[in-house]
């Protein structure tokens, strides 16, 4: 019959991110659609920064 935090602690435990289809990692976000690693989703460009150096399905991509 509670609204409130007792049912809410119910909607734990899917997980948030998914196995990404472009990079191969563990951080596709569901509902966000969009990739926190290489940006899939939102850009057909690569998300990438000089201070980071990034694998590609597990190939180094400088």
């Amino acid at each position: 019959m509670t609204k409130g935090t007792t049912s809410f602690g119910k909607a734990g435990g899917k997980g948030t991110h998914i196995r990404c289809r472009r990079c191969g990692r563990h951080a596709y976000h569901v509902r966000k659609k969009r990739c926190a690693a290489c940006g899939f989703g939102a850009t057909t460009t690569l998300r990438r920064y000089s201070w980071q150096n990034k694998k590609i399905n597990r190939v180094r991509i400088v």
